[in-house]
This record gives structure tokens, C-alpha cells and sequence, in this order.
């Protein structure tokens, strides 16, 4: 795959997707800008890539990657919208003889700015990709949700899941869903690496070592959650089926439930949903 990949941002999700995608196009092929170069440089390093700035991206490299804080977006974005014009323009131009790419995709993960958004602070009607990644990509187990702009093609779209291909699995989503679905996917691995310490510190109460009880809660929540997706159950009934009348079981669920382990797992969403919103 020779098209040029560009990040704009190295933070911990535009590193995490640099990693994934490095395994599976040349290295050489990714392009990393960062505010602070020297984080740029230490990843370019780890991975075999290039640096370069943000206007080198901008000009040369088909998917950029806009990877930097919902804040800072439109203030990143101003002084690139020239070099996005001249980029416009060229592609509809095909005597114009450069090594450079034409047609470019904008690719943004900033939670809570739509596609419109994005757009208009790029100035101009431009192929973007939304997207709302959480940070297991980077080991190839990533929950990733897509929508698209108009201009992307289903050609590009094809090639967009291919070079993510990496990352794990990726889901095409309604934008007007999207804020929603990532309260729980992008910001879920937060609240289960919560309730993994939880389990492990419970355990050690009991006496369990430390490490054990981290490895053997990891284990219980990957091996639950391959079973709700391969059996097709409702997990209510897979949680019924490990109650024993009267056993230890229904006990801990009773004691989840007095501390109201439901109602707090769903105001995390909310409260997420609630913030990105705003």
C-alpha cells in the first residue's frame, strides 16, 4: 500500500492507531506530527516512521489523521485550509504533474465535533472519516465506530477498513448514534480497568497475591464477554446460570446490586454521553 498515512497529534489514541496500522503498511508509508516534536520523534522511532510537521502532512499524505484534543481542532485546522484548497483544486486537475498526493480524506476521532464541524473548520466540503476509537487498537482489540461525509466512496471506505484492519473491529454507525455508542466504547475501558482493580482488591482482602487476582480477573472478564458473544445468550441469562439457589454467587450479585452496581454503570454512560454533548 503506497499511500502516505499522516497523524496530526501523537497522543495516546493517535499513537495507539499509529502502532496498529504499522503492522500492517511499511512504516516509511506513516508520517507523525506533534506539538511537542520530541514526542513525535520518540514514536517515529519505536515504529520506523517518518516525521515531518503538520503542513508536510497536510500536503503530502492521503489519510490525515486529526489527532488532536476537541479544543484545539479549529486552531490547527485554520492554517492548514489553504494547502487543503490548493490540494482540492489539483485533484481535478490531471495534467498537474506532482509525486505528491491529490485527493487526501480527512480522518478525525475528536469526540464531539460532528463531521459539518470538521469541514467547516478545514474550509471546504472535504472527504471525512469520523471516527471513535478506544485505546485496546493499539494490541489489535480495539472497538472502533466509522461514519462518513458524503464525499468518501465506497472504494475509499474499502480501503480505509483495510489499512485499520489492525486494530481490531470496526463498525459503520448512524453520526447521530455516535456520540452515544462511544460512551460506552471509547470511554468503557476506563470503567473495566475500575472494575478489574475492584475484583483484584476484593481478592486480595482475601488473601489472594496481588498479581493473581489481577491475572485471574482479567481472565474472568475476557472469557465472560467471548461467551455473551459466541453463545448469541442475553447476559442476564448467562448471569442466572452461574446463580445457584442459595449459593455463593447470588450472594456477590446481591451485594453489587445493595451498592447499586447497575444504576452506577449506567450514569457512567450517561454522564459521559451527557459531557460529550455539551
Amino acid at each position: 500500500m503506497s499511500n502516505q498515512i499522516g497523524f496530526i497529534g501523537c497522543g495516546n489514541m493517535g499513537s495507539a492507531i499509529a502502532r496498529a496500522i504499522s503492522k500492517v503498511m511499511d512504516p516509511s508509508q506513516v508520517m507523525l506530527a506533534n506539538r511537542t516534536p520530541a514526542k513525535a520523534e520518540a514514536l517515529a522511532s519505536e515504529l520506523g516512521c517518518r516525521t515531518g510537521s503538520n503542513e508536510e502532512i497536510a500536503r503530502q499524505c492521503r489519510y490525515i489523521f486529526l489527532g488532536v484534543k476537541p479544543q484545539m481542532m479549529e486552531e490547527m485546522l485554520q492554517p492548514l485550509q489553504q494547502i487543503f484548497s490548493d490540494r482540492s483544486r489539483e485533484t481535478s486537475d490531471s495534467s498537474a504533474g506532482s509525486s505528491e498526493q491529490k485527493d487526501f480524506v480527512l480522518v478525525t476521532m475528536a469526540a464531539g465535533l460532528s463531521i459539518e464541524t470538521i469541514q467547516r473548520m478545514a474550509g471546504g466540503r472535504y472527504p471525512v472519516i469520523r471516527i471513535m476509537p478506544n485505546t485496546p487498537v493499539s494490541i489489535g482489540k480495539g472497538m472502533t465506530l466509522v461514519c462518513t461525509s458524503p464525499e468518501v466512496d465506497q472504494t475509499c471506505l474499502e480501503e480505509f477498513f483495510r489499512i485499520m484492519s489492525a486494530t481490531g473491529r470496526l463498525d459503520m454507525l448512524s453520526e447521530k448514534l455516535i456520540d452515544a455508542a462511544s460512551a460506552l466504547s471509547g470511554c468503557g475501558p476506563a470503567y473495566v480497568y475500575l472494575f478489574i482493580e475492584a475484583l483484584a482488591d476484593g481478592a486480595v482482602e482475601c488473601g489472594l497475591p496481588r498479581q493473581k487476582a489481577i491475572d485471574y480477573a482479567c481472565q474472568t472478564l475476557i472469557g465472560s464477554a467471548a461467551l455473551v458473544q459466541e453463545s448469541g445468550s442475553h447476559p442476564g441469562v448467562l448471569k442466572d446460570a452461574v446463580c445457584s439457589p442459595g449459593g455463593t454467587t447470588i450472594a456477590g450479585v446481591h451485594a453489587l446490586e445493595r451498592g447499586g452496581f447497575r444504576c452506577a454503570a449506567m450514569d457512567a454512560v450517561k454522564a459521559a454521553y451527557d459531557k460529550t454533548i455539551r
